[in-house]
């Protein structure tokens, strides 16, 4: 079908942080599948891991345990706040899962009036009805009607607006620590502490989505624990398959406490090879360094693009973001900027706010810097 507007790109095969066409084109890739290929292109330990599986067993379903489940849960668990977790396969599965967990909370508190979840504008969740619904996105609501009810909106970052938005029918509030889609918007730490603080104040659940800022993006594990808090539910995908789709909703043993058998499921969520990908995928980002790595390269990779914006002046107002989770606002459309940079051999991303996204590998060294920097500059130049 034609849902997507698709640049004239076909890949053939990827080597780390590099993707290669048919006729051998090397394109340098800072979109990394928004956000996906944490890891790069068929790094050697996913692969393996991988393979080995797919020599076992692939599917079994949810009817039986399923061990690597299990064990990805624990690891998880020992590295967040959560106690418990549901596997699915997207990101959007990860936030439907947590809308239903805040509904059944409450409802299973004898409190089922509460069923509404403040959001924040300009906010992403996903694209099924109720994730579109909680984005409240006229462009991704437009033609669906009727539009699914029990989400109300206000500005982020705004505390005061949104403690005016709850009433006795609130029972949870739902933001991005770092908005994704909508523009690379990071939280201020002390709001991000403030949603804590009011969530337990008014007895409502706070829910992160970490769906884009999660699994290393912004140089910690996930995003919010740079503020020092924590949600009661999470939803996380992209990066934490580094390219095999899964996902998952993470949450603490009072925030599950309504979801027994038979409330939720999923036939693929969390088959033995997500989870023989997502578990290796843990260890390699666990080992010592990885995470320093990431911030290191986050802090060299902003100052190298501000250092090249400031060179052109007049090509770019704005550069924002945290850690590999970086914007510029370039003054042309963001789409021809994009296709430019594509041109000129680096795979960038699009976003809200006439935002450009560079959400490269965590891989990245230096040179992979240099290079994405020298090829900025050339755009630049060309278009000042």
């Amino acid at each position: 079908m034609p849902t997507y507007a698709r640049a004239d790109l076909a890949f053939e095969r990827g080597e780390g942080v590099y993707l290669f066409t048919a006729d051998g084109r090397r394109y340098l890739d800072f979109a990394a599948g928004v956000a996906v290929n944490a890891l790069g292109h068929c790094h050697p330990r996913l692969v393996k891991a991988l393979t080995e599986q797919a020599g076992r067993v692939w599917h079994t379903s949810n009817l039986y345990r399923v061990p690597g489940q299990e064990k990805v849960a624990a690891r998880l668990v020992e590295r967040t706040f959560a106690d418990t977790v549901f596997f699915c396969n997207s990101g959007a599965e990860a936030l439907e899962c947590s809308i239903k967990m805040a509904r059944r909370f409450h409802y299973v508190a004898g409190n089922p009036r509460r069923t509404r979840i403040i959001c924040a504008e300009g906010a992403f969740h996903g694209r099924t009805l109720a994730t579109v619904a909680a984005g409240g996105q006229k462009k991704h609501m437009e033609g669906f009607a009727p539009v699914v009810e029990g989400f109300d909106h206000v500005p982020f970052g705004n505390l005061n607006a949104l403690r005016a938005a709850i009433t006795e029918e609130t029972a949870a509030i739902l933001v991005e620590p770092v908005q994704g889609e909508g523009g690379i918007v990071p939280g201020d730490p002390d709001y991000l502490r403030r949603l804590r603080a009011t969530a337990d104040e008014f007895g409502l659940l706070l829910i992160f989505d970490e769906v884009q800022t999660g699994m290393g993006r912004t140089g910690t594990l996930f995003a919010h624990q740079q503020a020092g808090v924590a949600p009661d539910i999470m939803g996380v995908a992209k990066g934490l398959g580094g390219g095999f789709p899964v996902g998952a909703c993470l949450a603490t043993e009072k925030a599950a406490s309504g979801m027994v058998a038979g409330t939720h499921g999923s036939t693929f969520g969390g088959n033995p090879l997500a989870m023989a990908v997502a578990g290796e995928v843990l260890s390699v980002m666990d080992e010592p360094g990885f995470l320093e790595h990431v911030q290191a390269m986050g802090v060299l990779l902003r100052a190298r693009v501000e250092e090249t914006a400031a060179r052109f002046p007049g090509v770019v107002d704005e550069v924002r973001g945290l850690g590999l989770m970086l914007g510029f606002k370039p003054r042309m459309p963001n789409t021809e900027m994009v296709a430019r940079l594509a041109g000129g051999g680096l795979l960038t991303v699009g976003a809200g706010d006439n935002i450009v996204r560079l959400l490269p590998p965590l891989i990245i060294d230096e040179n992979h810097v240099d290079e994405a920097v020298g090829i900025l500059a050339r755009v630049f130049d060309e278009v000042k």
